[in-house]
Formats: structure tokens, C-alpha cells, sequence
């Protein structure tokens, strides 16, 4: 992981795990075009190299922020045509995130407004600190969640929940956001990074095939009649027949020790 960004500190945890921070506190880690150029650049490149890596963690600098959004101040002059060329540039980042193979774990730091609200929607699934809010504000904006938004909520919290909170714009906590589905823990402060840490670490210690396969099919299963899903589920379970790994987690089992997952 030699990748140098502007607005991203990448940290490596152990072998297989990634660290991945929001870096533009000043600016709530905002999110400006060269995030999401760079964001884009990082997730797009996991499609064709998942470096080793088995697990990632997305969480913002400071304490404050997770990501308040877009770059308003940025925005604030954008012709029509420089608007529509960013925003191709965010669908392209978001579409990159939830294509990621690797498991992607969000650790909500903080308020996650507009654009960092839809990514929390965008990932397999997070936990949130206990002074995090969320909320959806675009339409006292002039504009409609643009980055998954309306797709990605309602399969986390329901269609009626979701349109209360997109046709309002109100913020909601992160207890709200437990309650409601989007948020699977609500931590203090000081524990949400580790915890989300060892969440992950659980995960890439088990079949990182197994993993891989089983997140294509639960995501894309969810797109498809039962029955079709039920047919893909087996596609991805023959997948690993075949694997090194299916060996090995065997003979661990009936060797009584923790197994030594290489991922072939």
C-alpha cells in the first residue's frame, strides 16, 4: 500500500486490515472533489488488486466529523456543467464502494451529514460513536440525495423511515440510527475505533474467499427473486470446493487449532 493521498490517511493493522480516514478535519472531512477522486482512485483499485487485504475500516479524522458532505464552499459558484461533472465523479465513487470486494466496515465517528450519510448506507455495515448524527439534508438544499441515498437507506431502514427522513432533512442520533437499522452498534467515543477493529480483525481471520463469496451473496441475492438467489448462493458455494482453504479449515476443525487461511 504505497498510495500517497491528499485527503486520506491509510494505516495498515497487521497483515489484512485497512484503516481508511476521512483526512480534511478542518473541513469536517467534507467531502471536496480531490476526496472523492481519491476515494474513487483507492476502491476502484481494490477491483483489480485486494492487496492482501480482508477487511476495511472507513472512519473520519478528529472526533467531531465522520464526513459532513459535500464541499458546499467548493460548490458555491460551480457552473451547471462543473456541478453535473462532479457529481458523475461521486455516483462513479460510490458505485466503486459498493462494488469493493473486501469487506467494508464504517467506524462513525461523528456527524455523518448528506454525502457521509449515504456512504454509511453504502457499507456492509458500521458502528457509530455515541455522539453521532446523521441526517439527509438535500432537499433544504435545493437537491435530492444524489449518492445512493434513496436506494441504500430504505434497504437499511425500511421504505416509510427512510422517505421521514429524506423528505424532511431533520438529523437523527445515532441511537435513532441503531433502532432503525442503519447502525449495528453505538459505542463511546473511545471505544469505536477498537471495537470496530476487532470486528474486523474476527473477519479477516476467517476463509477470505468464503468472505468475498458470501458478501457477493447476500448483496446481489437481495436484488433477486428468491429462487435466483437460492441458484447463486450455490454458484458462490462451489466456489470454494476447490480451495486450499476448504482443506485446511477442515483439518484445523478435527486438529483441534485455529486455521491458516491463505486464500486459494
Amino acid at each position: 500500500m504505497n498510495r500517497a493521498y491528499e485527503t486520506l490517511a491509510l494505516e495498515r493493522v497487521g497483515d489484512h486490515v485497512l484503516l481508511i480516514r476521512l483526512n480534511r478535519p478542518q473541513a469536517a472531512n467534507a467531502m471536496n472533489s480531490r476526496m472523492g477522486e481519491e476515494l474513487m482512485d483507492l476502491f476502484e483499485g481494490f477491483q483489480l488488486d485486494t492487496e492482501g487485504l480482508r477487511a476495511l475500516i472507513l472512519t473520519g479524522s478528529g472526533d467531531k466529523a465522520f464526513c459532513a458532505g459535500g464541499d458546499l464552499k467548493e460548490r458555491n459558484g460551480m457552473t451547471d456543467e462543473q456541478w453535473l461533472r462532479q457529481h458523475a465523479m461521486f455516483e462513479r465513487m460510490l458505485r466503486a464502494i459498493v462494488a469493493c470486494p473486501i469487506p467494508l466496515i464504517g467506524a462513525i465517528n461523528g456527524a455523518a451529514y448528506g454525502g457521509g450519510c449515504e456512504m454509511t448506507a453504502a457499507f456492509d455495515f458500521a458502528y457509530a460513536s455515541e455522539n453521532a448524527r446523521f441526517a439527509l439534508t438535500e432537499v433544504t438544499l435545493g437537491i435530492m440525495p444524489g449518492a445512493g441515498g434513496t436506494q441504500n437507506l430504505p434497504r437499511a431502514m425500511g421504505e416509510r423511515r427512510a422517505k421521514e427522513v429524506i423528505l424532511t432533512g431533520l438529523p437523527f442520533t445515532a441511537q435513532d440510527a441503531h433502532e432503525w437499522g442503519l447502525i449495528n452498534r453505538v459505542l463511546p467515543q473511545d471505544e469505536l475505533l477498537n471495537a470496530t477493529l476487532e470486528t474486523a480483525q474476527r473477519i479477516a481471520g476467517n476463509a477470505p474467499i468464503s468472505v468475498r463469496q458470501a458478501k457477493q451473496a447476500i448483496h446481489r441475492g437481495l436484488q433477486m427473486s428468491l429462487a435466483d438467489g437460492l441458484a447463486f448462493e450455490i454458484e458462490c458455494y462451489n466456489r470454494m470446493v476447490t480451495t486450499q482453504d476448504r482443506l485446511e479449515g477442515v483439518r484445523a476443525y478435527n486438529e483441534k487449532r485455529k486455521a491458516q487461511f491463505r486464500g486459494v
